[in-house]
């Protein structure tokens, strides 16, 4: 299997609050980065309301853990409701990022560092109602430095389909509010000498 570094992401919520989009900005970002991508999402019964996740595997090798996993380094987590089989597979050590302004209950961090932000409230007060999942994700992105800000904003604007590209710019926006939220590194995603290629 070589001496390739993966790093596992589950991202979770209902249907739209973004999370494919999340998953797919974040597999592009890192595709930008200069690392290997596997991504994998399943969506609920219903557009709206149902459950959607999504695993995205990043490695800084060729990559060999499928995009369906059991256990997993890192989580987002956009709603309460699909939140515990998540938690349940998040290793020792792993970092979630919550929206605590939609997430009911207690995450309960435990051996998992929690960093908890209102999401939704950030993007809604931004003017962006459907930005939260990018609010999260760019607090991820710079809780444990699993791929930069210029590669989650570059990939921001190539993601969207043409006829949504004016939603690009409020998309980056939310992107770098999540990221100047988180004031310092919690989890160290990449090892030393673990450059993207």
């Amino acid at each position: 299997m070589g001496d390739t570094t993966e790093r596992e992401v589950l991202l979770t919520g209902i249907g739209g609050q973004g999370i494919q989009l999340a998953a797919r900005t974040l597999a592009l970002a890192a595709i930008r980065d200069g690392r290997e991508v596997m991504v994998f999402g399943v969506y609920g019964g219903v557009m709206r309301g149902g459950n959607t996740d999504a695993t995205v595997v990043i490695g800084d090798g060729p990559l060999w853990t499928p995009p369906t996993v059991d256990e997993a380094w890192s989580a987002i987590a956009m709603h309460h409701e699909y939140w515990a089989d998540v938690r349940a597979r998040l290793r020792p050590g792993g970092v979630a990022v919550v929206d605590t302004g939609i997430f009911r209950g207690d995450p309960a961090g435990g051996d998992v560092t929690i960093v908890g932000l209102e999401a939704t409230t950030i993007a809604t007060d931004l003017g962006n109602a459907m930005g939260g999942s990018m609010v999260a994700l760019g607090a991820f992105a710079s809780a444990t430095g699993l791929v930069t800000l210029d590669a989650l904003l570059g990939a921001a604007a190539e993601v969207l389909p043409p006829y949504r590209a004016a939603h690009a710019e409020a998309n980056a926006t939310c992107l770098r509010a999540g990221y100047e939220h988180v004031t310092a590194p919690v989890a160290t995603a990449w090892p030393a000498g673990a450059a993207a290629r």
